[in-house]
């Protein structure tokens, strides 16, 4: 299944991001080479600051991308406040391309 996760920081969470933000980075590079997380990036606010993320990701069912909240720092650590779960699916590019 795919997903496209909308993360809002919590309020006055921007010194808890950057002080997680290494630990967030390692999760990343383990989950990009599992396959899980496809892309994403920081929201930004409106003086460039770091105030939520992206993330696009597939997993294999609700409870897996339930299990990678659960170890995801910004999540686990409270960084994330808000957390919007958009089931979707993601553009077979090979095929597309292929046209």
């Amino acid at each position: 299944m795919d997903f496209a996760l909308i993360c809002r920081d919590a309020p006055g969470a921007l010194e808890k991001r950057l002080a997680a933000r290494p630990d967030h980075m390692a999760g990343l590079k383990v989950e990009k080479a599992a396959g899980t997380v496809i892309d994403g990036g920081a929201i930004l606010d409106a003086q460039g600051n770091m105030s939520g993320s992206v993330v696009l990701c597939r997993f294999p069912d609700r409870a897996a991308l339930d299990a990678y909240l659960a170890r995801e720092v910004y999540a686990r650590e409270g960084v994330w406040g808000e957390i919007e779960i958009i089931e979707m699916r993601f553009v077979d590019w090979t095929n597309l391309m292929a046209d």
